[in-house]
């Protein structure tokens, strides 16, 4: 059974920072691209981070660049997204998914994953 656990969200006020972790099991980790969305309330969910199976080069939406880093631990079979100077608009519930075998050119399109965590909350407070 695969399984994607978050955890790692909270409140934190604006230009804090929140490092959050999604724990997967039941898969073959190495196999899967690691994608994390948001949505705010109101909102629809949107793209945000993602890392491919093969560890490529990290692909981000321009309102997160330089501030959010993710990265993939093999081994933990965990990827996680650090986030740094949190703002108020970043406010929402964030989930991670996985693709198989998802390539750069589809991270974004959140149709094309398999599998996704129940989400986890984070509040940025101004």
């Amino acid at each position: 059974q695969v399984q994607l656990v978050e955890s790692g969200g909270g409140l934190v006020q604006a230009g804090g920072s929140l490092r959050l972790s999604c724990a997967a099991s039941g898969m073959p980790f190495t196999k899967y691209s690691i994608g994390w969305f948001r949505q705010a309330p109101g909102k629809e969910r949107e793209f945000v981070a993602a890392v491919t199976w093969s560890g490529s080069v990290p692909h981000y939406t321009d309102s997160v660049k330089a501030r959010f880093t993710i990265s993939r631990d093999d081994a933990k079979n965990t990827v996680y997204l650090q986030m740094n100077s949190l703002t108020p608009e970043d406010t929402g519930v964030y989930y991670c998914g996985a693709g198989q075998a998802l390539s750069e050119a589809w991270l974004r399109n959140g149709a094309l994953y398999d599998y996704w965590g129940q989400g986890t909350q984070v509040t940025v407070s101004s």
